[in-house]
């Protein structure tokens, strides 16, 4: 297995004293009442309220600025110090933050993905196990009946669809900067199919960047209309235009672009796949290039990520997949991403890390 040097560090070797590993084996097992204990902290304001102070607070203090009880208060800052989001002065009872708490406050990564535990999946988790065994989604049927999320994105509840989209956006959205000059100044890309666009906020960006970019999202129909209101009245949204496409479907075809196409487009697309199912993907793809096109594959690769924290994240994302989105895709690491790719008949030309947040960009030519 390919690891970078940081996660090679940190996975194939113990690092933890006994009483470490203990500590930690304990927070798995209250891993549920930590996320609540630490999510309330910040909606009630309490982590920021004590960052903003000059010396900490006390409890009462607490109370009093946030108008929660002294119970209420007094059992949260508790947990949270043991959870190791707070520190105390023994000699004037105040609480201040822990660097762990001034993370939660501050680092905007971590605060889309509490919102996204919690709204989106937390209570999709209960059904995790279930749905590694059966290979589907059964977490997702709190919300609805639909057999992959994306079919159920316009339906579902306004908050759940805000931090759905505010998940998926943030991540995608730090490495849109260095993606365009990739795509537009090293490639010199004209022509673009935006494969799995959503609602158009790339495209959006592409024919912001270049005044040359024709861009066509390739999605489900009803995230085409969603796309389409999106886009309305919006400079550039003449240069953009909707294909309607079911891809989990594999007699659809990828529309033939009279005088070739430069580029086709999938930004963390082919995570929401099987294998299987991103070699179907590819391979019709395929069918619509030339040996002058290239296929520019975004995912944030959890083995190519410069700091351990990501792929983390990434991992745990993976579950998302399993027990919400659709039961059978991943995060995927190199090795199986290149299987795919060379399955389909195509070759890797190029890949570019560490891309705003650890995004890689995998370029592809038919195979010679």
């Amino acid at each position: 297995m390919h690891l970078s040097p940081e996660l090679e560090k940190k996975y194939t070797r113990e690092t933890l004293s006994a009483r470490d590993a203990q500590r930690l084996a304990e927070f798995i097992a209250w891993g549920p009442v930590v996320f609540q204990a630490s999510r309330i902290m910040l909606k009630w304001g309490i982590l920021d309220i004590i960052r903003d102070s000059k010396d900490g607070l006390t409890q009462d203090e607490i109370s009093a600025k946030t108008g929660h009880s002294v119970y209420a208060v007094k059992c949260l800052l508790e947990a949270s110090l043991c959870i190791g989001i707070l520190l105390i002065d023994v000699n004037t009872n105040k609480f201040s933050l822990s660097k762990t708490g001034w993370f939660l406050v501050n680092d905007p990564a971590t605060r889309v993905n509490i919102d996204f535990n919690h709204d989106v999946n937390y209570e999709g988790w209960f059904k995790l196990e279930e749905s590694l065994q059966n290979g589907k989604p059964e977490g997702l049927k709190h919300f609805g009946s639909w057999a992959t999320i994306y079919e159920g994105l316009s339906q579902l509840p306004e908050q759940v669809q805000k931090s759905w989209f505010g998940f998926d956006h943030f991540y995608s959205d730090s490495s849109f900067p260095e993606a365009l000059r990739i795509i537009f100044d090293e490639y010199h890309v004209s022509s673009l199919y935006d494969v799995g666009g959503n609602t158009g906020k790339w495209a959006l960006r592409c024919v912001g960047y270049s005044p040359k970019a024709e861009i066509t999202v390739l999605d489900l129909p009803q995230q085409i209309a969603m796309m389409q209101e999106n886009i309305k009245g919006k400079e550039g949204a003449d240069r953009i235009h909707g294909y309607g496409i079911n891809l989990l479907d594999y007699e659809s075809v990828f529309p033939q672009r009279e005088g070739g196409l430069d580029a086709i487009w999938m930004s963390q697309f082919l995570d929401c796949f099987s294998m299987d199912e991103i070699v179907s993907i590819l391979n019709r793809a395929k069918q619509a290039m030339t040996p002058q096109t290239r296929i520019y594959i975004m995912e944030t690769l959890w083995d190519r990520q410069k700091y351990e924290p990501a792929a983390f994240c990434l991992t745990m994302t993976s579950l998302y997949f399993t027990a919400m989105a659709n039961g059978n895709s991943k995060m995927y690491n190199t090795e199986d991403m290149q299987s795919c790719i060379e399955k389909a008949g195509l070759e890797i030309e190029q890949i570019h890390d560490h891309l705003g947040q650890g995004h890689s960009i995998i370029v592809c030519k038919l195979k010679k």
